[in-house]
């Protein structure tokens, strides 16, 4: 596991635009030219957005599009209840590191009330 310096919440983000499995899909393959798999990873007292470095299209990864779709509309979930959904659209933007084989790309999700119930 890679962690990234993560710079981009000076501030408290509130979102008020949700995130969409599209519009995911469609940054990460302007961006990289594959559908990189997102996870949260919780960490100690820590959550983490890890881009992992399996992709959809790649030939041995292990969902179809559909799965892949509802997995990431799961996540997706939980960064929109969390308010993160502005945080994590800039990191996606501007993310300059690339996942590796064995190595994800991480960005430390801040921990508010609202993301307390995730971190037990």
């Amino acid at each position: 596991m890679s962690l990234q310096s993560n710079d981009f919440y000076p501030g408290s983000f509130s979102s008020s635009i949700p995130l969409q499995v599209d519009e995911v899909v469609e940054c990460l393959r302007r961006r990289w030219g594959v559908t990189y798999d997102l996870k949260l990873l919780v960490k100690r007292d820590r959550i983490y957005l890890q881009m992992m470095w399996g992709f959809l299209e790649q030939q041995s990864f292990p969902l179809n599009e559909e799965d892949f779709r509802e997995n990431l509309n799961r996540t997706l979930e939980i960064i929109n209840r969390a308010g993160q959904s502005d945080l994590v659209r800039n990191w996606l933007r501007n993310v300059q590191a690339k996942p590796r084989l064995g190595r994800a790309v991480s960005l430390s999700l801040p921990i508010d009330q609202r993301m307390d119930e995730f971190v037990l």
